[in-house]
């Protein structure tokens, strides 16, 4: 029975160093089968930023897959935003990703994010056709008894109720394209609180998963992350809440 610890918004230069320090003791602890981080690895995209994630994702020795959020992209210097805006996380990425063979399970990945956009609020998410087909391609490809899970950063559709959610440009339409794929849940993180809903599409039911936050950026959820569990075709997920200092 895989365990998968999904976790997002680290957030580092704006990070909480006691709920790192807490996911690395579960890591430690109970060995899941692989850590899924869905964005933000960092909160403005600087080098040093980058170095403090690279050194604690590699200290948790454990596989991964991460995801680009609209923080890791430069935020201060827009000509290497335009220019080469992932070059900083394709180095991350470089050198803790290593293909991932997990039993019954089948992770696809999906960029959300965009370098610039035709609206004023960059951080919101887009999905482009390309990346859908890529990630069509990818679910087709995977055995039909896999649990196919999405790996993203933006929330395909908002989640009511959360700050800054953001609506995502073609998430209804990629939804849509990836539920007919095959796929059984899409992760995401961005909105720093968890969430677990089900939605129809056509004849398929698909779940949009979202994680909290291990950084100093909490809203509604204190420090958090999920914990994925797949037994016999059936994806369980509980999210695992820091407990507060005092209580």
């Amino acid at each position: 029975m895989p365990t998968l610890f999904h976790v997002s918004d680290l957030h580092f230069g704006a990070e909480d160093e006691e709920a790192l320090a807490w996911f690395s003791a579960a890591v430690r602890a109970e060995r899941p089968a692989a850590v899924i981080c869905t964005g933000d690895l960092t909160m403005r995209g600087r080098r040093s930023e980058y170095a403090a994630a690279l050194e604690y994702l590699c200290a948790l020795d454990t596989p991964m897959t991460v995801e680009p959020g609209n923080h890791d992209l430069p935020v201060h210097n827009l000509v290497e935003r335009l220019i080469s805006p992932y070059a900083r996380y394709k180095e991350l990425e470089r050198a803790i990703e290593r293909p991932l063979e997990i039993a019954g399970i089948a992770l696809v990945p999906l960029r959300t994010t965009a370098r610039a956009q035709w609206r004023l609020n960059w951080s919101y998410g887009w999905v482009r056709d390309r990346h859908v087909a890529t990630a069509e391609a990818m679910l087709a490809a995977a055995p039909d008894e896999h649990v196919k899970i999405v790996t993203c950063h933006h929330p395909l559709l908002d989640p009511e109720g959360f700050h800054s959610a953001g609506r995502t440009r073609g998430g209804v339409e990629a939804l849509d394209a990836l539920a007919r794929a095959g796929a059984n849940a899409v992760l995401s993180g961005h909105v720093h609180d968890p969430f677990d809903k089900r939605f129809t599409v056509g004849n398929r039911s698909v779940r949009l998963i979202g994680a909290g936050t291990l950084s100093e950026r909490v809203r509604a959820t204190r420090p958090s992350f999920n914990e994925l569990t797949v037994n016999a075709g059936r994806l369980d997920v509980r999210v695992r809440t820091m407990e507060a200092a005092n209580g």
